[in-house]
């Protein structure tokens, strides 16, 4: 079984920046795909990056040039930098990781979210 747990959330100012962090604990054999996700109050939880083994990374339009997502694979890691961060950002912080364990079997977890609050 995979463990899925994020960190750094929390109230930041306008324009203001946060690092997140998500790590996969378990018998992981490798992650495939790891991506962030949020749900903001009343909304249908929507991507907002995601990256593969090999570093490609994709984003949604709302938060180009602003975040960056990236990965260490020896820690089963991914990280989200949100910089010039916007009231509009508020929303719960889901990671998610998508890969294999040593069994062969397939995973696809998600963490239990990370709030991100964004107001003066």
């Amino acid at each position: 079984q995979v463990q899925v747990a994020e960190s750094g959330g929390g109230l930041v100012q306008p324009g203001g920046s946060l690092r997140l962090s998500c790590a996969g604990t378990g018998s992981i054999s490798k992650i495939y795909t790891m991506a962030w996700y949020r749900q903001a109050p009343g909304k249908q939880r929507e991507l907002v990056a995601a990256i593969t083994s090999g570093g490609s990374a994709n984003y949604a339009d709302s938060v180009k040039g602003r975040f960056t997502i990236s990965r260490d694979n020896a820690k089963n890691t991914v990280y989200l930098q949100m910089n010039s961060l916007k009231p509009g950002d508020t929303a719960v912080y889901y990671c998610n990781l998508g890969g294999i364990y040593y069994s062969g079997s397939y995973f696809n977890n998600w963490g239990q979210g990370t709030q991100v609050t964004v107001s003066s």
